[in-house]
């Protein structure tokens, strides 16, 4: 169960940055360093979220 809520977590990250970038207008520098700090913000986010939910369900 943990192994697909990871790897589901990781797909949609990945589809969800992929459209991102297919949908900005002009991906400069600033873009990609808004884009790399904001994915690992929600990295860390869903880390906690994560966490949280197993610490719950113990």
């Amino acid at each position: 169960m943990r192994a697909k809520f990871v790897r589901g977590m990781t797909a949609g990250a990945v589809l969800g940055m992929t459209a991102g970038m297919l949908l900005v207008p002009q991906m400069n520098r600033g873009t990609r360093k808004r884009l790399r700090r904001n994915g690992r913000n929600m990295i860390h986010t869903v880390e906690g979220v994560y966490d949280t939910i197993m610490d719950w369900a113990r």
